[in-house]
């Protein structure tokens, strides 16, 4: 048996162009009810590096692409500082669907809860299965509980590559949006220095 399948269902997608396919219709989890579209990963099909966040956002949901908002603006700006080309790189997301709380005219996000992230990471787990990366950098808490169980802790991880019999090597660091959520321009800017640092080990990672 393929060590991606964990849970024994034989997936029929044999790329990722199919399973995006599939995934455009997944029923797994009742957030597809509410989201605009099913947001899948897109890069490489055979990248050595695949970069995997929480969910999409407002601007994701809508443009069904992953990153495109304001924290891919960040995880962009960053990659670029790391010397890692985020155009050889394969971004996707734990869960695949947009959740959120209407505010008025306002969709806020809402964090996914266990149940929603583990019925999405039979996605994530064929995605790895069809890439075979060298290096998986897990973006926040959200992917790195999909990936490594919740046992990990990001800040007190951070940094550190886990080795696994599922995946290949799991880089620990946080979402970029959590640099967003600060408020002192001092500390954002040393949090974003740390995570360039992060993100500079990848390449070294990758070969």
């Amino acid at each position: 048996m393929d060590r991606y399948i964990t849970d024994g269902e034989t997936p029929d997608a044999h790329s990722l162009s199919e399973l995006k396919a599939e995934a455009d219709h997944c029923r797994r989890c009742d957030l597809y009810k509410y989201a605009t579209q099913t947001v899948f990963g897109e890069g490489p099909s055979r990248a050595k590096i695949v970069l995997v966040g929480e969910q999409p956002g407002d601007k994701e949901d809508l443009a069904g692409r992953p990153f495109v908002g304001p924290a891919g603006l960040v995880l962009d700006e960053c990659l670029e500082e790391a010397a890692v080309d985020r155009d050889q790189c394969y971004v996707t997301n734990a869960v695949k669907h947009f959740k959120f709380e209407q505010r008025g005219k306002r969709r806020l996000h809402s964090k996914p809860n266990g149940g929603e992230i583990e019925a999405c990471s039979w996605w994530l787990r064929n995605e790895l299965r069809l890439i075979h990366p060298k290096i998986v950098v897990a973006l926040g808490g959200t992917a790195a509980s999909a990936l490594l169980g919740s046992s990990v802790r990001v800040m007190r991880d951070r940094g550190k590559v886990v080795e696994t019999t599922i995946f290949p090597p799991v880089l620990v660091t946080i979402h970029p949006s959590y640099i967003l959520r600060i408020r002192d321009r001092a500390d954002a800017a040393a949090e974003k220095k740390a995570f360039i640092k992060d993100l500079s080990a990848i390449k070294a990672l990758a070969t």
